[in-house]
């Protein structure tokens, strides 16, 4: 995963949620058929896919798919 949109598909194939790159910058309520199951289940496909740790106390602070994807890049 290189780029935001290699996130947004990954979004896609792994939550099948069918969101743009546009819509990562929403607010999580504002993304339609999000939830708290799915915050875990992308967490664990961000850590297959990466290689690395995604820093889960600050994904659960994060308001939007940009943070959570900007964390999971190490940012």
């Amino acid at each position: 995963m290189k780029t935001i949109d290699d996130f947004v598909t990954l979004v896609g194939d792994e939550l099948g949620l069918a969101v743009s790159p546009e819509d990562v910058g929403r607010h999580l309520d504002e993304v339609a058929g999000w939830d708290s199951v799915l915050l875990l289940t992308l967490l664990t496909a961000l850590e297959r896919e990466t290689g690395r740790r995604v820093p889960f106390a600050e994904v659960l602070e994060a308001e939007s798919l940009e943070r959570i994807y900007t964390l999971a890049i190490g940012g």
